[in-house]
């Protein structure tokens, strides 16, 4: 790998990606710069003159991940390096970077992690034919087989694959559908939330980025919405470098390419990979400086502003009047030829998907709390009620549960719109909703916290189910308030980001050229906060504004999609509830769970969650029918409190975990789901007991896995710890199963057999003792009456009796006892836990 890097990377090219990063840079740079004194401007305005916009009904969480962790567990991962596959505990944070380590105790004792990686720009893909089709756009004049594999084999069916236009693949599986899922779900959430990677609380910087990278951009001839403005500000300027670097070197470097066609396109994927990792570094150095300086340049400039803003704006209204006069009958005849008629079905199109996705995040939140509701209802206990409050606090970071309403928005289609407004693909927009819809749910979530723990310490516990309710109907009513503003907005932010580029575009070549004469009319010490290309954007704005505004308030007014006219404002319903968000948050693990019966606390806390320990959102899966201890999405001891198997299993050792790919072609086995479980039973030994097995469970005749909490002596005297139990019934014990309906009913053959054959021995015995007794007499007078014989048969008569009752025989062993006891009253409490086999030996 590294001499395919080295041979086509020398140090010449090296100089040459780092001459284009420095050209791009500094163009970049003299645009920050301008827009840098309008972003001040604008938000010294904005504080100025007000209009902050409505009031949110629901209350806000201010950290809401603070104290959690996301996910962990354990998966496949293919190594680029040695084409192995090898197991990796995955540890995601509340920050959503992938962390792989070697182990799970790696990652205890704090151990650096082998790989981390930021999932900005990435797209997680379930198949193989999903990735070839994104392969096939990678080099010039080479198509990949949809049947093909580039260059890896895959051990199972589960695939998890990790592409970024640019920067290096990542591959993973698992063992079944259910992990493939959850797992998929995780990468989704993580994308998502990496790609918001600017921050709203910047409200200079993050505007002043915005609109430089849209110049930029707008400069280079590229209009409408970018795919790769995802990320951090350094990682979104690597991709505005690559965006023109990285097609001039697939073209000098791609046809020097030597191999099959999967060995090419693997070659290059790492080639672009150190290419990306070079102007990476560089992006984020530059761009710190860049705001440093801007910051320097600009320590004063908010001061003076707020004295004479009053002249400014003056002065810029002049400005906008001049160049309406300029520009209008054009921007108006664009307007009513190619803009007003397609309004409405854009409009429409983004309605759809946008209130599903919202109506749905209301019915997940109903259906988690009514949950809640029916265990204070069926006497679950204050300790399952805390749990589950405490899982309803990160309900909105659940990719698992929220992945219902995130589908719902991924229905976006705008086919028939994207070549006329120049929009390359609606996942932005399908971004920008889904985090919307994640909001509304924690703000709903941490509303009704807020007020059930308002209502519990004035109220008291007296009527929880009662007081759940009122609460619900509350949040319910401010949610759809706050979800009809929320859309709303979206709707005109997306309609402005479809058209106005659209608009810009078409209206450049005629009114941009005269542009530069209305300079003249800024003073000299305004022209840095006063710039004629942005009062020109903005009399664009302005001008389809009215329309977009009168779209959606129409939509409004029909009630369509659960929309709220504007002049409906929910004022005094609660006047007092935005006090609570002054308050701590509930803290329902110390509230309802019982401490500890020795006192005792995780060593591992950091005084938070439930019991003191460390809190996961996303809990484990409970696979059916293979030992627990490969479960690959387990948790840290978290909300379901459920332990997860030692990383220093006994006789664990990570080179078995190990598959080449070379000699998958040996062992085709390896290419089933079925040989995972030899992979697995490598990964984690499981220690063989042999233990009494319940009766019931040899009557079902299947295996079953449990939880449990205690400690095995091994066979080196250490205690071990034990978490889970596979008790699997032997061939011979479920054959015996088969063969007879129940143990009951074996043990009554057994003892009837035998109680036979003892009758027959008796009666043989009690024959012979009479003809004895004859020959005796024989002897004696023949003149004797019978009374001797009548007594004799008198003695014997019980004896035959006797033998016939079991239940009051005196001859019976203790194993009769047990026999009339098995037969009378059924198998007692010892008997259903011995085996069965042990059994048959004890009767014979």
């Amino acid at each position: 790998m590294g001499n395919v890097v080295s041979s086509h990377l020398n140090e010449s090219r090296r100089k040459m990606i780092e001459a284009r990063t420095t050209e791009v840079l500094e163009k970049f740079h003299e645009v920050f710069k301008k827009q840098y004194p309008v972003a001040i401007f604008n938000v010294v305005r904005l504080e100025l003159e007000g209009g902050g916009g409505t009031q949110s009904q629901l209350l806000h969480r201010k950290d809401p991940l603070a104290g959690h962790t996301i996910f962990s567990g354990s998966l496949f991962q293919y190594l680029e390096e040695n084409r192995k596959w090898r197991s990796r505990f995955v540890f995601v944070p509340n920050t959503y970077t992938i962390e792989l380590f070697e182990s799970k105790a790696a990652h205890e004792q704090r151990l650096q992690p082998k790989l981390s990686i930021n999932c900005a720009g990435y797209k997680a893909l379930t198949s193989m034919e999903e990735y070839l089709e994104l392969m096939s756009s990678s080099l010039p004049g080479l198509k990949a087989k949809a049947s093909g594999v580039p260059f890896i084999k895959y051990p199972t069916q589960f695939p998890l694959i990790l592409w970024h236009p640019y920067a290096r693949h990542h591959y993973f599986c698992v063992g079944t559908e259910k992990e493939h899922k959850k797992w998929h779900a995780v990468l989704q959430d993580c994308i998502r939330h990496s790609n918001n990677g600017l921050s709203e609380e910047k409200s200079v910087e993050t505007p002043a980025f915005v609109d430089s990278i849209r110049r930029y951009r707008q400069a280079k001839g590229h209009y409408g919405t970018w795919v790769m403005m995802c990320g951090t500000p350094g990682q979104i300027l690597a991709n505005l470098v690559m965006e023109t670097l990285h097609p001039e070197l697939r073209d000098a470097i791609g046809p020097r390419l030597r191999g099959k066609m999967e060995q090419r396109q693997r070659n290059w994927m790492l080639v672009s990979d150190a290419v990306y990792k070079q102007v990476l570094s560089r992006t984020n150095k530059d761009f710190k400086s860049m705001v440093d300086n801007c910051e320097l340049e600009n320590e004063t400039l908010a001061v003076k502003l707020r004295g004479h803003m009053d002249m400014l704006i003056t002065s810029k209204e002049h400005i906008v009047g001049k160049i309406k006069a300029h520009v209008m009958p054009k921007v108006e005849q664009l307007l009513r030829t190619n803009v007003q008629p397609c309004i409405n079905s854009i409009l429409e199109a983004l309605m759809e998907p946008t209130s599903r996705g919202f109506s749905e995040v209301r019915d997940v939140f109903v259906k988690e709390v009514v949950e809640v509701n029916k265990n204070s209802l069926n006497g679950g206990g204050k300790e399952k009620l805390g749990e589950q409050l405490e899982r309803l606090s990160m309900l909105a970071f659940h990719p698992v549960k929220m992945q219902s309403c995130y589908e719902q928005m991924e229905k976006l289609n705008l086919e028939g719109l994207q070549q006329r407004f120049d929009v390359p693909s609606p996942s932005v927009f399908v971004s920008r909703a889904q985090i919307l819809m994640r909001e509304q749910m924690d703000n709903a979530v941490y509303t009704f916290e807020q007020l059930l723990q308002q209502s519990l310490e004035s109220q008291g516990e007296a009527d929880l189910c009662k007081s759940i309710e009122k609460c619900q109907e509350r949040v319910l009513k401010k949610y759809d308030y706050d979800s009809s503003t929320v859309r709303k907005k979206f709707f005109r932010e997306a309609l402005l980001q479809i058209i106005i580029p659209y608009m810009l575009r078409e209206l450049a070549p005629s009114c941009t050229e005269g542009l530069h004469r209305f300079q003249d009319l800024i003073f000299q010490d305004s022209s840095h906060v006063l710039l004629v290309e942005n009062m020109y954007e903005d009399v664009v704005l302005q001008s389809v504004c009215k329309d977009i505004l009168t779209a959606v308030k129409e939509a409004a007014v029909q009630r369509r999609h659960n929309l709220y006219r504007d002049s409906i404002i929910l004022t005094n319903s609660d006047p007092n509830l935005h006090l609570l968000e002054e308050t701590p948050p509930a803290d329902w693990g110390s509230k309802f769970v019982a401490d500890d019966p020795d006192g005792s606390v995780d060593s591992r806390a950091d005084g938070k969650g439930l019991k003191g320990r460390r809190r996961q959102v996303v809990s484990m899966i409970q696979l059916e029918g293979l030992p627990i201890s490969y479960e690959s999405c387990q948790e840290v001891p978290g909300v379901d409190l459920i332990p997860e198997e030692d990383g220093e299993v006994s006789g664990y050792n990570e080179e078995d975990a190990e598959v080449d790919e070379e000699d998958l072609g040996q062992y085709p086995s390896l290419k089933s789901p079925d040989s995972v479980n030899e992979i697995r039973d490598l990964i984690n030994p499981v220690v063989e007991v042999v233990l009494p097995v319940h009766e019931e469970n040899l009557e079902d005749g299947a295996s079953e896995t449990e939880s449990t909490d205690g400690t095995f002596t091994a066979e080196d005297g250490l205690p071990e710890e034990v978490t889970h139990v596979t008790t699997v019934v032997d061939d011979g014990a479920k054959k015996l199963s088969r063969e007879k309906s129940s143990a009951r009913s074996i043990m009554d053959e057994l003892v009837g057999s035998r109680k036979q054959e003892r009758k027959l021995e008796e009666e043989a015995a009690i024959q012979e003792a009479i003809e004895e007794m004859e020959l005796a007499v024989q002897g004696e007078d023949e003149d004797k009456d019978g009374e001797q014989i009548a007594e004799s048969d008198s003695e014997s008569q019980p004896l035959a009796t006797d033998c016939s009752s079991r239940n009051d025989s005196g001859f019976q062993s203790p194993t009769n006892e047990r026999e009339a006891g098995l037969i009378a009253n059924g198998p007692t409490a010892e008997d259903k836990s011995a085996d069965p086999v042990d059994e048959e030996l004890l009767v014979v």
